[in-house]
């Protein structure tokens, strides 16, 4: 049986009237409900671009498509979304994002094949011992774990001070473009 949180019990036929907040604030009325707004620590929170240099070897800005204003009609979602897709400021976060991935994939999946390769068709060399009864075999293995966090490492440093910023822009200006194509409603 559930808890009734302070409502009165009924048969469960009708509507509810009250929207149950989850925050230990007091409930909302069902109709108002849909015009909730949360407060998102995000908004005012830029990417916090650690380890950047003021201004040195960081590229311009690139140009994003601007938020509609006051009264102006904006197009349907799906176009608002194309036009982002188009921005200068997206293809820059995908040529970031690829430049970085795809020389990492290859490098690590190139090791990692090796690795598998050497230990199927060379086992004599994987059983020399290297210390002790540690072999070559072993010390690769454990090598495979030491790369696989260097490369998460890298990755989600590169991430931070490459992309999460212009993402975070595109983000915003993507939600303004379609709650100007919502007709003010997000």
């Amino acid at each position: 049986m559930q808890p009734s949180k302070g409502r009165p019990r009924g048969s469960g036929a009708g509507k509810e009237s009250w929207v149950e907040s989850l925050d230990a604030h007091d409930p909302v009325p069902a109709e108002e409900a849909g015009n909730l707004r949360y407060n998102d620590p995000w908004y005012d929170a830029l990417a916090s671009g650690w380890g950047e240099s003021a201004g040195a070897g960081v590229p311009a800005p690139a140009v994003v498509p601007s938020a509609r204003g006051e009264g102006e009609t904006g197009a349907a979602p799906g176009e608002v979304y194309l036009e982002v897709q188009r921005s200068a400021a997206f293809q820059e976060v995908r040529r970031r994002y690829r430049r970085f991935v795809v020389p990492a994939f290859v490098a690590f999946f190139a090791w990692y094949v090796g690795y598998v390769v050497a230990a199927t068709t060379a086992p004599e060399l994987m059983a020399r011992p290297v210390a002790g009864a540690v072999n070559v075999a072993m010390a690769a293995g454990l090598g495979q774990f030491l790369t696989t966090f260097l490369l998460t490492w890298a990755y989600a440093r590169h991430a931070r001070l490459r992309r999460d910023r212009a993402a975070l822009e595109l983000r915003w200006d993507t939600q303004e473009l379609t709650r100007g194509a919502n007709g003010g409603v997000s």
